[in-house]
């Protein structure tokens, strides 16, 4: 009739009664403790004899080599997680890039194209003006669709247009833009746009090299299209060189005119630069080549011919002169 004393196991009470009542499944624990200790016994003396025999290195490096990779593993999934993150928002960047450049105009998508950084942007009031137009009709081909094109008109006939034709359409959108750009550079609004490219030297700078890094302004030798590539003109002393860049060498020069540098410099004369005042002087082993040399066979005849023109410019001043008195 007495309580049955608790089994104690390191001081602290496995199984027994807790106030007059037995424990719910005190017994089946005390049990289930005796069994393990016995097990812990057997599995003690297998682990010794595995020491004994080398199992015990054995254990001990799977161990070791299972749980890095476990580590290595979450790591993995760490990194992944990552890259998909990354991905998800160059995926959000492409997309917002994406659709800035269709909330984008034609006239400033085609001016931010690499090779294009001589074009400025054209007001499209001027190219709405059919004044500003006159004559464009005759040089490009698909006119009204590249007219369309260039001031992001809707065209309900696009889906008539084969992909060759639209090919065109694009080309000529490009020619039309040209043509019409050549126009608007040499008004005021025109002007001051390139004024602002010319300042930070977007058209580049002269090689040569007493004009000390002077900036340069585009030109053509044609106002038709397709005969030559642009050209820059030096300001200070007068040269013509081709562009540094080889996509801007491309570019048609009846894009931007004949008349534009210079009517430029007409309308801005502060802008002109002092001429340089140094000459560069060919020398052989520091002495100057003699003038008769054959080194300047060549050069004689342009002397000479330059010499003989101010000869008759002056003839002709003293002419007029005389006969006026």
């Amino acid at each position: 009739g007495m309580d049955a004393p608790p089994v104690s196991h390191g001081g602290g009470v496995i199984a027994g009664t807790r106030h007059g009542s037995p424990h719910r499944g005190g017994g089946m624990l005390g049990g289930g403790v005796a069994d393990a200790a016995m097990n812990a016994m057997g599995m003690g003396m297998g682990m010794g004899m595995g020491m004994a025999m080398g199992g015990g290195k054995n254990l001990s490096s799977s161990k070791r080599d299972t749980e890095p990779e476990k580590l290595f593993d979450d790591d993995d999934d760490d990194v992944d997680d990552d890259e998909e993150e990354e991905e998800e928002e160059e995926e959000e960047d492409s997309s917002e890039i994406s659709a800035s450049d269709e909330d984008g105009s034609w006239i400033a998508w085609f001016c931010g194209l690499r090779g294009n950084e001589f074009f400025c942007e054209v007001d499209e009031d001027y190219i709405q003006d059919d004044f500003n137009l006159t004559g464009l009709n005759g040089l490009v081909p698909y006119y009204e669709y590249a007219l369309d094109m260039v001031l992001d008109v809707e065209m309900p006939m696009e889906e008539s247009l084969t992909e060759d034709q639209q090919e065109i359409v694009e080309s000529a959108a490009e020619m039309l833009y040209g043509l019409i750009h050549a126009r608007y550079i040499v008004t005021n609004r025109g002007m001051h746009a390139m004024y602002e490219k010319y300042r930070s030297a977007a058209f580049g700078r002269c090689p040569h090299v007493f004009c000390q890094g002077q900036p340069v302004l585009p030109v053509g030798l044609s106002d038709l299209p397709r005969n030559y590539t642009v050209n820059v003109f030096c300001p200070r002393c007068h040269g013509l060189f081709f562009p540094k860049s080889t996509r801007q060498a491309n570019i048609d020069g009846a894009y931007f005119g004949t008349t534009f540098p210079h009517l430029y410099l007409m309308t801005h004369p502060e802008m002109i630069p002092v001429r340089p005042s140094q000459q560069y002087i060919p020398r052989v082993y520091g002495f100057k080549i003699n003038q008769t040399s054959l080194y300047f066979r060549n050069h004689d005849d342009e002397q000479q011919n330059s010499q003989n023109d101010n000869r008759n410019r002056r003839a002709s001043r003293s002419r007029q002169g005389g006969g006026r008195r």
